[in-house]
C-alpha cells in the first residue's frame, strides 16, 4: 500500500483538483534547478557510497534531529559529531532504530512528507517507518546504497538536478569543486560565495579570517582597499568554479553606506577587536553594500538572509558546534534597514539582490511592497520554518497582489539533506499549482496562463534569477 496520496496537497474540492492535477502533470518531471543550498561537494567529487542509512537520513539532517532533540534525545545518541571529538553513536542500525521509535513525532509536519517522498520513491518501502519496521527499512536501504545506481553522482541524475549550488566560505579551497570539474563527469555542481567569517567581526577568531584572507589573496588585508581587493579576487576565484552567486547571513538586515573613510576607521578597529555590537553591526551592513557594489562589477546574484537568532542554546554550540537546529526566527525590519543599500543601487536593473526573511509578518507589509517597486530587489522564496505547504500558499496569496510573480524567484531547498531535494521541490510544484488553481477556479487566470505560471515558478524564475 502506497504511503504518498497521489493527489497530496492539491485542493480538496473536485473542481479545482482537477485543475491543479492538469497544471501539476505539466511541470511534474521538469528539471530540478537547485540554487542555494548546503549539500557537500565532497560526495559529487569522491562519487563514494553514502556510508548507512543514518549518515543519509539522520545525522547531517538538522530538520531530523532537533525535533529528536525537542523530546529529549541526545544529539550525541544521533551520531551527531561533537566539537571537542569526544565520543558519540557510531552503529548506523542503533541510530536508526532510536530514530524509527520517534518517528511519530514528525506526523503533519513537512519533514514527515520529505522523508516518506524519499522511502518510497528512491527504496520502495510502502509500509510507515516505525520500531516494528526499523530494521526492514535499513536492511532494504543500505542494501540500496550499496549499488552503484545509489552512487551521489547517480542519484544526482536520476533526481533531474539541472544545476545544483552549494555554499562555501570565502576561506574554503575549493578543491572538492576543482575535483569535479578535472573528473569530466557532466553534473552541473557549482559553489556560491559565502563571505560571513571575513566580514563579521563577531565571528570567531576574525583577525585571524583576515590575515588567512590575506596569504589566499596576495592582498594586503590589513588596509581598507586591500581588504576590499581581496572580495574582489576570491569574488572571481568563485566565479571561475561555477558561482553566480554571493550568500550572506546577517542577524538583521540592517545597511549602511557610510563614508570610506569611516568604513576604513571601522575595519581598523575591527582588527583589533576594538568594536562595540553597535559598531560591528553598523560594519557589516556597510560591507552589504560594498557587496552589492562588487555585484554591479561582476555579475554575482546577492542573496540576504536575516533575522535568524544564530545559535540559540549556549551549551548546545559548545557540545556540537553551529548549525545544530539552534537557529530561531526574529522579529525583522527592513523598509529603514535597506534604505542606504537601495539608495546607493536598488534602481539598476542590471542588479539582483534577493531577500529571504524568516519574519512572515514583514512578506505583505514591507518585503513585497519593495520588491514591487524596486528593480534590484527579488524575494525569495519562504525559508526554513516556513519551507511547508502551509507557508508557502500564505506567501503566494499575500505577495502576489503587490509584487506579482516575475519579482520573486520560484523555489530553492536550502537543504544539506541530499535525498530530501525532490521531495522539497515536488511539494512546491504542488502548492504552487494548487495555488494557480484556486485563480483560475475564480476566473481570475485562463488556463493557458496558469500553464505558462506553473512552468516559470517551477524553473524558469530561478533559473533566470540566478543566471543558470
Amino acid at each position: 500500500m502506497a504511503m504518498l496520496d497521489p493527489d497530496r496537497l492539491l485542493p480538496n474540492n473536485p473542481a479545482t483538483r482537477r485543475i491543479a492535477r492538469r497544471l501539476y502533470e505539466g511541470v511534474a518531471d521538469l528539471p530540478i534547478i537547485s540554487p542555494h543550498g548546503h549539500t557537500d561537494p565532497r560526495w559529487f567529487a569522491e562519487n563514494e557510497p553514502f556510508p548507512d542509512p543514518a549518515r543519509l537520513f539522520v545525522t547531517p539532517d538538522h530538520y531530523v534531529f532537533r525535533m529528536l532533540c525537542s523530546q529529549g534525545v541526545d544529539l550525541a545518541a544521533l551520531g551527531v559529531p561533537r566539537a571537542d571529538g569526544g565520543p558519540v553513536e557510531t552503529d548506523g542500525r542503533t541510530i536508526w532504530r532510536l530514530f524509527a521509535s520517534h518517528y511519530h513525532l514528525f506526523r503533519g509536519t513537512p519533514t514527515r512528507m520529505w522523508l516518506d517522498h524519499a522511502f518510497e520513491t528512491l527504496f520502495d518501502l510502502d509500509s510507515r517507518l516505525s520500531t516494528a519496521t526499523a530494521d526492514f527499512y535499513y536492511d532494504r536501504i543500505a542494501e540500496r546504497l550499496a549499488s552503484d545506481e545509489y552512487r551521489p553522482r547517480a542519484l544526482f541524475e536520476r533526481f533531474g538536478l539541472e544545476a545544483l549550488s552549494t555554499t562555501e566560505g570565502a576561506l574554503d579551497d575549493l578543491k572538492w569543486h576543482r575535483q569535479i570539474a578535472e573528473s569530466g563527469w557532466s553534473g552541473r555542481v557549482i559553489t556560491t560565495y559565502r563571505p560571513d567569517t571575513v566580514i563579521d567581526p563577531e565571528a570567531d577568531g576574525f583577525a585571524d579570517n583576515i590575515a588567512r584572507f590575506g596569504e589566499l589573496t596576495g592582498c594586503d588585508t590589513t588596509s581598507w582597499d586591500g581588504y576590499l581587493e581581496a572580495h574582489r579576487v576570491r569574488r572571481a576565484f568563485f566565479k571561475e568554479h561555477g558561482a553566480t552567486a554571493s550568500d550572506h547571513g546577517h542577524p538583521t538586515a540592517r545597511t549602511e553606506d557610510l563614508p570610506q573613510a569611516e568604513a576604513a576607521a571601522l575595519f581598523a578597529r575591527a582588527l583589533k577587536g576594538d568594536l562595540s555590537a553597535e559598531d560591528a553591526d553598523a560594519f557589516r551592513g556597510h560591507m552589504l553594500t560594498e557587496m552589492a557594489r562588487m555585484s554591479l562589477d561582476d555579475g554575482l546574484v546577492m542573496q540576504i538572509h536575516a533575522g535568524s537568532y544564530r545559535n540559540h542554546s549556549p551549551a548546545t554550540l559548545a557540545r556540537f558546534g553551529r548549525d545544530k537546529g539552534f537557529d530561531i526566527p526574529v522579529r525583522t525590519e527592513f523598509v529603514r534597514a535597506l534604505k542606504p543599500l537601495l539608495d546607493a543601487v536598488g534602481m539598476r536593473p542590471d542588479l539582483t539582490i534577493i531577500l529571504f526573511t524568516l519574519d512572515e509578518t514583514v512578506y505583505s507589509r514591507e518585503l513585497a511592497p519593495l520588491a514591487g517597486v524596486y528593480p534590484a530587489l527579488r524575494l525569495g522564496p519562504p525559508w526554513w520554518f516556513f519551507d511547508s505547504a502551509e507557508g508557502m500558499m500564505r506567501f503566494r496569496r499575500i505577495v502576489t497582489e503587490t509584487a506579482g510573480i516575475y519579482n520573486t524567484v520560484g523555489f530553492n531547498d536550502d537543504t544539506r539533506a541530499f535525498c530530501s531535494i525532490p521531495a522539497r521541490h515536488d511539494v512546491a510544484r504542488r502548492v504552487d499549482c494548487a495555488w494557480l488553481a484556486e485563480l483560475v477556479g475564480d476566473g481570475r487566470l485562463d488556463m493557458e496562463e496558469a500553464e505558462e505560471m506553473a512552468h516559470d515558478l517551477t524553473h524558469g524564475l530561478a533559473r533566470k534569477a540566478y543566471r543558470l
